[in-house]
Order: C-alpha cells, then structure tokens, then sequence
C-alpha cells in the first residue's frame, strides 16, 4: 500500500462479443499464462452451450444470475485476542465479492468430470444459475461459518 497516493483502478473494456464488462473481467480470470485467444473461445464456448441448453434464457443475463447467486456477503477472518485465535465474520467489499466468486466458480469447473472446459463452465454457471452446485455449496458453508461466529462480531478489526 503506497503511502503518498492512492492506486487508481484500470479501466476495463468491455468483450467484443456482449459488450459487457463483467464477462471481460472473468476472461481475464479464466486466462492461464496470458493466452487469451484461449480464455475467450472456452467463455464464449460456455455461453454458447448455455444458450443451446436454455434457448429461451440470454446467456449473458444466466452468466450474471449466476455471478449474483454465488457471490458471498461475509467470510470470517483469524483474529488473535490475547493468546486466542477467533475466527470474526467480516463484511466483504464488492469488488472481493465478484472476485471471489469468479474464483469459485473457476475452481470448481475445472474439478468437474466433463470433457472439455466448455462443458465444465458452461455446467457449473448453470448450476450456479438455478442455484444449486459446489460454488453454491462454498458459499452457504461460508455464511454458516460467519453465522456460528457472529458472537466474535465485536472483535472486528
């Protein structure tokens, strides 16, 4: 953290292809070694199977619902008082919201049994939609975790 001033964010351009911001952070997420050509078509591949396997949903507003259902409110954080570690339920702020749940959901469709990464993300942003899956498993374990140790919410850092 510099001391002087603060670090402006960069300004990320929309994708070509839906002109949405939040989709060209997350191929940038996907994105392994700086191939993005590669992250692009495995996005746009996921999108693609959604819109074939629910022709009447907008693949981009799925991929949104998706993003929403998974992101998390509050994750505890290790707090040492006095010889004792607390774990201390913290609000998390939007950006680290969208970032975790990126993370997740590229986690865990990289873990899943389909063939192609295609199939896994395109399958797990499913899920993620209708609200069931791993990413949505991970989230609730994370709000049940915050919820058993709102007792240590005065610990807040």
């Amino acid at each position: 953290m510099p001391r002087r001033k603060q670090i402006q964010k960069r300004e990320i351009l929309p994708d070509p292809e839906y002109g949405s911001v939040m989709l060209s952070k997350f191929i940038n997420a996907v994105m392994i070694s700086g191939k993005k050509s590669i992250a692009e078509s495995i996005v746009y591949g996921a999108l693609g199977l959604i819109k074939e396997k629910l022709p009447n949903e907008d693949p981009v507003s799925v991929f949104n619902t998706a993003i929403d259902n998974v992101k998390p409110l509050l994750q505890v954080k290790s707090r040492r008082v006095g010889g004792a570690t607390y774990q201390v339920p913290v609000e998390i702020a939007p950006a680290t919201r969208t970032a975790i749940a990126f993370r997740w959901l590229i986690e865990f469709s990289r873990k899943r049994g389909e063939k192609t990464m295609r199939e896994r993300l395109a399958g797990e942003l499913m899920d993620a939609y209708s609200k069931q899956g791993t990413t949505i498993k991970r989230k609730d374990d994370t709000h049940r975790m915050a919820e058993a140790n709102k007792a240590f919410a005065h610990f807040r850092f």
